[in-house]
């Protein structure tokens, strides 16, 4: 079974959007997914509610008191979507359940500067040691200055970017009727399923 963990300790640098997405890619490659919600606003959760009965399933993982619920058997992949502020104890907790960590980063200097703290905690801890992390850059053009400026941070720490996911209204549209790009034509968001390749391709890498 495969465990992604989507974390960063600041709000409202994505983290909603790309659980829902790899839940939603997972289950286009026919898998047996669960996606589960950590996070206070239940934003995932809320996204599995929408989701319509025609679309590839994705099941709920129930987090109650930072325990989850054993996935059913036949389960091969599993996405969670954890709170602000994770640190200590149970960032420690996860990092146990966790193959993968898709830490989601925005450009800004108060971003880098918020997420700092959190990335250093990940490379002093032995357990992170066993778990394959990736940043993604949310809400950035990767042919920008920014995009340059968070690629030379990120790689003074030794962890890859795995890609970038623009600023569009695409994932706003979907995401309000519990879908992502995987569940509609390819020619509706080409161009953001572009973007999304080497994300795949380092989720389906051992």
């Amino acid at each position: 079974m495969s465990v992604v963990v989507v974390a960063n300790p600041k709000g409202g640098v994505g983290k909603s959007t790309l659980s829902t997405q790899i839940a939603g890619y997972f289950a286009s490659q026919g898998n047996a997914v669960m996606l589960g919600d950590a996070d206070r606003q239940q934003s995932s959760r809320l996204w599995l509610s929408l989701r319509p009965a025609a679309a590839r399933p994705i099941t709920s993982w129930v987090v109650n008191d930072d325990k989850l619920a054993k996935p059913p058997k036949g389960t091969t992949h599993m996405v969670l979507d954890t709170p602000a502020g994770l640190h200590g104890r149970r960032l420690k907790e996860v990092l146990k359940l966790a193959d993968k960590m898709v830490v989601p980063l925005q450009p800004s200097v108060f971003d880098i500067f918020a997420t700092r703290a959190f990335l250093d905690e990940l490379a002093a801890s032995a357990q992170a040691a066993k778990t394959q992390i990736g940043i993604v850059g949310m809400r950035v053009d990767e042919r920008t200055r920014a995009a340059d400026q968070l690629h030379t941070f990120v790689e003074s720490l030794g962890l890859p970017v795995l890609g970038f996911v623009r600023d569009t209204q695409n994932y706003i549209q979907l995401s309000a009727h519990g879908l992502t790009l995987f569940d509609v034509a390819p020619g509706r968001v080409e161009r953001d399923l572009e973007q999304w390749r080497p994300i795949c391709q380092w989720l389906d890498a051992k």
